[in-house]
């Protein structure tokens, strides 16, 4: 066999074989990005979910204000009334 094609095939060999290498590579590290950001979305999600949940209690806690607010005031007006 002619050197000049065994040549040409060992170095289409070896290029083939970096490049599916590089191609790996490059393949998980965009895998473990897509992880990394997975992680801070449900991060922020949880935070969200819970801003929400904090926001409903601090909705109850207001209307049980208003409601005591009410029930001293009446009771107010009945002791001064008396």
């Amino acid at each position: 066999m002619n050197e000049a094609i065994l040549v040409a095939l060992i170095g289409l060999a070896g290029s083939g074989i970096g490049s599916v290498l590089g191609v790996m590579a490059s393949a998980k590290l965009t895998q473990y990005r897509l992880e990394q950001l997975e992680k801070k979305v449900q991060a922020h999600n949880n935070l969200i979910e819970r801003t929400y949940k904090l926001e409903d209690a601090q909705h109850l806690l207001d209307e049980r204000i208003k409601v005591a607010n009410h029930r001293i005031d009446d009771l107010e007006k009945a002791v001064t009334a008396e």
